[in-house]
């Protein structure tokens, strides 16, 4: 489920291309529809912490898959960028709705592995974010779907979404029969207040949107218009920049598996500190580098630093936040996030569309992270930053 749900995300990047040629978009209007997928990811969370006061977890993944099934066949047949559009912010609520349900699910059903447990799950996503690339290229070199459909003008690209909506389907379908079948934890029981949780836990609320809200702002601008960026700015051919965007997200996979573990074991602040300014130093060196085996070596360890991020903040979340408060305060967090984390891509593409370069715009939002940064670690040194943990020996991985 979580591979089809971020699949639906991340799939608009590599197909930025062929939609701007089928639907004639400036860089800007492309960059709205790859910032629609992940608002429509942003909007339904903190509905989603509300109606998980009232519902079961795992009817909510449920109803995402339904969702996700539902939305991949209305863009399949889109018809104008409106259709896209819409589309696109529809598949985006699917994912949404899903991570809120599941990953509070996840951590309750093995309460004493949350790190790993999280990891494991991540890495299904991000399996999903290395095949999305290789996945639409070999769809769209298919013959295949011309000659299913004869005469009738469909074009490569919507066979995507064919397939997403298929699989979809199956994946929902199975995924009840086994949730049928299995005996879910009752530790959300009493999670039944959305603003108590809101005035309880707003310290590390406040604190996790402000170390990947932004982080994910330049990211999303960043891997949405990476293949464009760099074809126009480090002269590599468009096969060879889609391949490299695969990197990106195949160095993500270790990096879930990794540090899911790590997290269990060491203190998750400075852990979280650690991964930001990482990403920060590899931001300028993509801007910096020439060459393509620099570029692909940058662009490996910027695609391991920033999927680290991931894992260590839904743990430092997750394990620190009370069974009474848990959902209802993620979803209040992951709302807020995904808001000014799904702007990114739209923000790229207008500052480009008005002139600017993608250097410039890249080390401009760099110099932004630096303060953030430097806001943190001061925090942190002024023990003003909540440590999370839900006891000391978690953070000592006893």
């Amino acid at each position: 489920m979580v591979f089809l749900v971020n699949l639906g995300r991340v799939v608009f990047a590599p197909l930025l291309e062929p939609l701007s040629a089928a639907f004639s978009l400036s860089a800007s209007t492309a960059g709205l529809v790859a910032t629609l997928a992940w608002l429509g990811s942003a909007t339904p969370r903190i509905p989603t912490g509300y109606l998980l006061t009232r519902v079961e977890r795992h009817k909510v993944v449920l109803g995402a898959g339904g969702v996700l099934t539902g939305a991949a066949t209305f863009i399949a047949f889109a018809n104008s960028v409106v259709v896209l559009e819409v589309g696109a912010f529809l598949m985006g609520i699917a994912s949404g709705a899903y991570f809120i349900a599941a990953n509070p699910l996840i951590s309750e059903l093995y309460p004493e592995r949350v790190g790993r447990t999280l990891g494991i799950h991540g890495t299904a996503s991000q399996l999903a974010a290395v095949a999305a690339p290789l996945f639409v290229g070999a769809v769209l070199t298919a013959s295949l779907w011309r000659g299913v459909f004869g005469t009738v003008p469909f074009a490569p690209w919507r066979g995507v979404f064919v397939v997403v909506a298929l699989v979809a389907a199956t994946a929902t379908a199975v995924f009840y029969w086994t949730a049928t079948r299995t005996e879910m934890p009752d530790a959300g029981s009493e999670d039944r207040a959305l603003l108590a949780a809101a005035r309880k836990q707003w310290p590390i609320i406040v604190s996790g949107v402000a170390i990947l809200g932004l982080t994910g702002f330049v990211w999303n601008g960043l891997f949405n218009f990476y293949v464009k960026y760099v074809t126009a700015t480090k002269a590599v051919d468009p096969g060879t920049a889609n391949t490299l965007l695969t990197v990106v997200f195949a160095a993500g996979v270790p990096a879930f598996w990794v540090t899911g573990r790590l997290a269990d074991r060491v203190p998750h602040v400075p852990l979280m500190l650690s991964i930001l300014a990482g990403f920060v130093a590899c931001l300028f060196a993509l801007t910096a580098v020439k060459g393509l085996i620099a570029l692909a070596v940058v662009t490996a360890i910027l695609g391991y630093v920033i999927h680290s991020l991931f894992p260590a903040l839904d743990t430092y979340l997750l394990d620190s936040l009370p069974d009474e408060n848990r959902a209802s305060a993620y979803s209040l967090y992951s709302g807020a996030m995904m808001i000014v984390q799904a702007t990114g891509s739209v923000a790229v593409g207008t500052l480009v569309d008005i002139g600017f370069a993608y250097d410039t715009v890249f080390r401009t939002f760099g110099g932004m992270l630096v303060a953030v940064l430097a806001v943190l670690v001061v925090l942190y040194a002024t023990d003003s930053l909540p440590t999370g943990g839900r006891d000391p020996s978690v953070a000592r991985g006893d």
